[in-house]
């Protein structure tokens, strides 16, 4: 019989378990027993709730308190000095590491003052890892016993699981040398790290476990020689009598570039995404021995749409046919991390459009079912009732929309470019708004407070009037407003009190979204999103922001931004639909917010910010034809939803968390764009916007972390990024907006910043 296997489960709980524990530990409101016992309960319910689905390949090993990256970090001794100097307990150095730490001395303990990781995107996920930091003297060593731990607990209740490894290969390459030792590529590391990872895998066996999961998911980018020649060194190096079986792990993409590297390695089999790359299957059978087996990704791990059946199997039977049912997986194309827990906690969602959708738990079932089917299984109600609903969908009205379909084939142009080129928008701008030297911003929002979310929540449950709601929303936005005057920032923001989530709020303000109550998925560490989910054609009935904005506006004489949140973004953090091209979605959204940003400009809004923090993040795995148009419907989104505005008027835009290409950048033609620059180390770095022919602000402190910078350390920053880019180009801000932080931190983190600006604004007056 055919088995089936999942990657990974969101580690997170039904009910945000692991976020509340997490965030009260980091409070103090919590111990680190506490803690640990939540993290077992979360661990043992899933295991359970797997087996209890039928499910034959259980992983373990997939949970992290943070990010499993950062866990391997920690396993495998890669921590920096200016975190084991401190000599923390192993977990409070993980969240030093996640999240930097800064606390005053006690009677028992010094002051500690550490600044977090770099912090980058998953591939192409909304998921951010931890980049590992690596130097020339690191000592590899096993640091911790997790994964053999976690593996005999799930054996302890009587379940066998495939631990889950990140491969040393991907581990290496994912990860960056350090400031000191910029020279070093750390695939050399290599030979250094494949001992420690033997003594695992053997600990592993010695535990009982027969085959474990290794994760090689950078086999679809575009390897140098070097890291493609890597693999036989270290597959080589790992199989012996002491190891378990490996299944050598990719997805999110085309592993056929990079296949004669994995060809004939010493593995068990191999793994790889068909739900994202049918066409490797050929491939990837010619690089199996006659004894490997192929795990065939084949339910989505990324998206929430059911699995259609029909075509699932078709598929898994032609690989059967090409290798034998004996050599056969039946597998998630990735882990479940990327999908909420559950469809049964969401009671709002319509029920013919919940009938569309499988979260993480209906996943389960969907792999047991393809491989009940394939082993000739009786499955017959389950596979008219998935036809039902595929067709049901595919003929439901909701999903279309002529107007909007009208309207995207009318895009002309003329539509994609401002009217002016910078320059010209640039004096018109400096005529209007009255931006000094080093003007001072921040990003956007600001501390989400308990109030806020207290009030909202009401509103939502319809306790309080929307006239009670909007006076209170006046109330927040008053407040930091004259927070912001009295600091001494150039250019305002409203702080978004109104806002839940930089996506969602405005998904729910559109046609062609539905939402979730629960449906959580982890971005990073405890910061936990609710992505929309794009089911029809998208429009906007009407405006959004413009009423808050105006207000703001109002009662200030300084420029007031409009926020908004790009096109790409918005399709990229929400879960879109597979039944229409990307780039089409993407129009529509680009043709609801141009009406957004035209109204905002006739009610007196001068400075509008369109985030577009996704926009790498969308950027195709490997370069090629699909990279080049990707590049171009993106970019072309985003001017379309920013050009049809006057000289006068100020776009900006902004960007965290990614490898950025400053000509992608570039090509967007915003006035202004921000970026996250506070976790970069390498000088390097700057020099890549050096010749960026637009205004720049590379963002100076981490909004993701409760450390609060010295003014000193804002001019230091300064003055590294004055080395390489004209002083009349540079703006000054934080890297991200600061909904996530608390008032104190965020009022001495913006005060030290202006003043470090005034500092140069008066040197260089």
């Amino acid at each position: 019989m055919v088995q089936s296997a999942v990657l990974g489960f969101p580690r997170i709980g039904a009910q945000r378990e692991l976020k509340k524990v997490t965030e009260a530990y980091w409070s103090g409101k919590a111990t680190v027993e506490e803690l640990f016992k939540v993290g077992k309960e979360l661990r043992e319910k899933n295991w359970k709730l797997q087996q209890a689905a039928g499910v034959d390949i259980i992983p373990s090993n997939d949970f992290s308190f943070y990010d499993q990256v950062l866990d391997h970090s920690m396993l495998f001794n890669v921590i920096p000095e200016r975190y084991s100097k401190y000599s923390l307990p192993a977990i409070d150095t993980l969240f030093a590491m996640g999240r930097g730490l800064q606390r005053p001395a006690t009677e028992t303990s010094p002051a500690v003052d550490v600044a977090a990781s770099e912090m980058v995107k998953w591939f192409d996920s909304n998921y951010h890892y931890v980049r590992p930091t690596f130097s020339k003297g690191v000592e590899f060593k096993l640091n911790s016993s997790k994964p053999i731990d976690e593996f005999l607990e799930a054996k302890a209740l009587g379940i066998h699981t495939r631990p889950v490894l990140v491969g040393p290969v991907s581990y290496l390459f994912l990860g960056k040398a350090d400031k000191d030792n910029l020279e070093l590529e750390p695939i050399t590391l290599l030979e250094k790290l494949l001992p420690v990872y033997a003594e695992l895998l053997a600990k592993l066996k010695e535990a009982g476990a027969d085959t474990i999961q290794i994760d090689e998911p950078v086999l679809v980018l575009d390897l140098p020689a070097n890291v493609q020649a890597a693999y036989k060194t270290a597959y080589e190096y790992l199989a012996t009598a002491a190891a378990p079986k490996l299944i050598l792990t990719t997805y999110f993409g085309d592993v056929r570039p990079n296949i004669a590297s994995i060809t004939g390695l010493p593995v068990a089999g191999i793994h790889a995404d068909f739900v994202r790359v049918p066409d490797q299957l050929e491939a990837v059978v010619g690089a199996l021995s006659e004894s490997q087996i192929l795990s065939v990704g084949i339910v989505d791990g990324r998206n929430i749409w059911k699995t259609n059946f029909a075509k699932a199997i078709a598929f898994v039977q032609t690989a059967i046919e090409k290798v034998g049912a004996e050599r056969v997986i039946v597998a998630t194309s990735s882990s479940l991390l990327h999908t909420p827990v559950t469809l049964e906690s969401e009671k709002k969602i319509p029920a013919e459009i919940k009938d569309w959708f499988a979260f993480a738990t209906q996943k389960l079932t969907e792999v047991v079912t393809i491989a009940k089917a394939v082993s000739g299984g009786e499955v017959a109600d389950a596979l008219a009732a998935n036809a039902a609903s595929i067709a049901a969908r595919s003929s439901s009205s909701l999903t279309n929309d002529a107007a909007v379909k009208a309207r995207v084939e009318s895009i002309t142009e003329d539509q994609l470019s401002r009217k002016s080129p910078f320059a010209v928008r640039l004096a018109a701008q400096k005529a209007h708004l009255d931006i000094p030297l080093f003007p001072t911003t921040t990003i956007g929002s600001f501390p989400q407070t308990k109030d806020i979310r207290v009030f909202r929540n009401k509103f939502t449950k319809g306790e309080i009037t929307p006239e009670e709601y909007e006076k209170f929303i006046e109330k927040e936005i008053e407040m930091v407003v004259k927070f912001q005057e009295e600091v001494g920032l150039d250019v305002l923001v409203h702080g978004e009190p109104e806002r839940n989530d930089m996506v969602q709020y405005f998904g729910e303000k559109f046609n062609g979204y539905v939402f979730t109550s629960n449906g959580w998925v982890q971005s990073y560490g405890s910061r936990y999103v609710r992505p929309p989910i794009i089911v029809g054609d998208v429009s906007r009935p009407g405006p959004i922001t413009v009423k808050e904005s105006k207000f703001a506006q109002s009662i200030t004489k300084k420029p007031m931004k409009g926020m908004l949140t790009g096109p790409v973004t918005c399709l990229r953090w929400s879960f879109p639909r597979d039944d229409i091209p990307a780039k089409v979605q993407a129009q529509q959204l680009a043709l609801a917010l141009l009406d957004e940003v035209q109204d905002l400009e006739a009610a007196g809004v001068y400075v509008i910010q369109v985030d577009e923090p996704a926009i790498r993040e969308g950027l195709p795995l490997r370069a090629g034809a699909e990279r080049d148009d990707y590049v171009k419907w993106a970019v072309e989104s985003f001017r379309l939803a920013t050009s049809g505005v006057e000289d006068k008027t100020q776009i900006h835009s902004h960007f965290c968390y990614s490898d950025l290409d400053p000509n992608h950048i570039k090509a967007l033609d915003a006035d202004v764009v921000s970026i996250e620059f506070s976790k970069k180390d390498d000088p390097k770095y700057i020099q890549e916007f050096a010749n960026y022919p637009n205004h720049i602000g590379l963002g100076l402190f981490d909004i993701h972390s409760p450390r609060v910078p010295a003014k000193e350390e804002f001019i230091s920053r300064i003055n590294d990024i004055l080395k390489v880019y004209p002083k009349e180009n540079l703006w000054v801000n934080p890297d991200c907006g600061l909904k996530t932080r608390a008032w104190p931190e965020t009022r001495a983190s913006l005060t030290n910043m202006v003043e470090a600006a005034k500092e140069f604004r008066a040197k260089y007056a």
